[in-house]
């Protein structure tokens, strides 16, 4: 295996920072003008410029909290369990489970829209259908 084709280590993982790059790339905006943008909308939490500038050029920064990842979301424009997720993965060496087709991420964000009886009602539909594994 070349050395090019080596598996990233937990100390390499990138997937949070190259997420942003990319994002900030497509959406065509300077540095300065992306942290500009990067403010919690409900907190009000601004991220520094310092900051972003640090993970984009792969210097070690702090892992973002949940206000942080709001900023970047709506400097972004997007969803704030992408983000989650890289975050996870780089910071945590968490990747997220679901599906290869992406099907199931769906069913559970719709899930969580549901009221507690609409989500009753589904586990009883899906237990006539796909019954329960052993131990569930």
């Amino acid at each position: 295996m070349a050395a090019q084709d080596t598996p990233p280590t937990d100390e390499q993982r990138t997937q949070f920072r190259d997420l942003i790059k990319r994002l900030r790339a497509e959406s065509g905006l300077s540095l300065v003008r992306f942290a500009e943008k990067a403010v919690d909308p409900v907190t009000g939490t601004a991220l520094k410029y310092g900051w972003i500038h640090r993970l984009e050029s792969g210097e070690p920064v702090k892992p973002p909290q949940l206000p942080e990842l709001r900023a970047l979301a709506a400097a972004a424009r997007c969803d704030l369990e992408i983000l989650q997720d890289a975050a996870g993965q780089q910071f945590h060496g968490v990747d997220p489970v679901y599906s290869a087709s992406g099907e199931a991420r769906a069913f559970v964000r719709k899930t969580e829209r549901l009221t507690p009886q609409q989500r009753e009602q589904l586990q009883a539909f899906l237990d006539t259908i796909v019954p329960p594994a052993e131990g569930e």
